[in-house]
């Protein structure tokens, strides 16, 4: 049969909404052409009409102007269809776009979820608690071990209340160093005057050193 009738060709895919949104735009863009070259024509027209007397011929280029403007008005009612239609297929395109986004994001998220159930049956709750008791006792042991390597050996044995009956002397001992009242005297002991005797003054500072002792 195909060598008599042919073989069918494959149909071609519809047009897209962009491409439709592309001729639509395309064909307003040429009436935005004939609008302008109708708004010179008319512009001409306009300055005939003002240089013309009143009569049949002025009448003429009105009736011209008027046929103009109304062939304007015509496209710029097509071409604002045109801008409408174009409008609408976008947002009619945007909608559509906004669904396939939807959707992706969705196929995304089902796949998330899938992924998640799977890591979670590789972990074991009482797989996880055993581990956690392994290293609670591992942290003990290095505990223990750290203790006994710690301990010290060939101490003696002392009694704790020998060492707070020593601690007590010991502090009434500094208390007792710390006394400086014998500095005090030395400082107040009279100077000696200019003009004594060499004896005298030997004396005075034998007498001086012997208290400072």
């Amino acid at each position: 049969m195909n060598r008599f009738f042919g073989k069918a060709k494959p149909k071609a895919p519809p047009p897209s909404l962009t491409d439709c949104i592309g001729t639509v735009d395309s064909r307003a863009e040429s009436i935005d052409k004939k609008i302008s070259r109708l708004d010179a024509e008319l512009v001409k027209y306009k300055d005939q009409i003002k240089k013309m007397r009143e009569g049949p011929a002025k009448n003429m280029v009105k009736q011209k102007a008027l046929r103009v403007l109304k062939q304007k008005r015509m496209y710029e009612q097509q071409r604002d269809n045109l801008a409408q239609q174009s409008f609408n297929m976008e947002q009619a395109n945007y909608t559509i776009q906004s669904l396939k986004d939807t959707k992706t994001t969705v196929d995304a998220m089902k796949l998330g979820v899938k992924e998640m159930k799977k890591a979670y049956k590789q972990l074991k709750i009482d797989q996880i608690e055993d581990l956690q008791d392994q290293l609670e006792d591992m942290m003990e042991d290095a505990s223990e071990i750290q203790e006994a390597l710690s301990r010290s050996y060939g101490t003696p044995e002392l009694d704790e209340d020998d060492l707070e009956a020593e601690l007590d002397a010991l502090g009434d001992e500094l208390l007792a160093d710390e006394d400086s009242s014998y500095l005090d005297e030395a400082a107040s002991a009279p100077a000696i005057p200019e003009g004594v005797p060499t004896d005298t003054k030997n004396k005075v500072n034998t007498l001086s050193a012997h208290i400072s002792m």
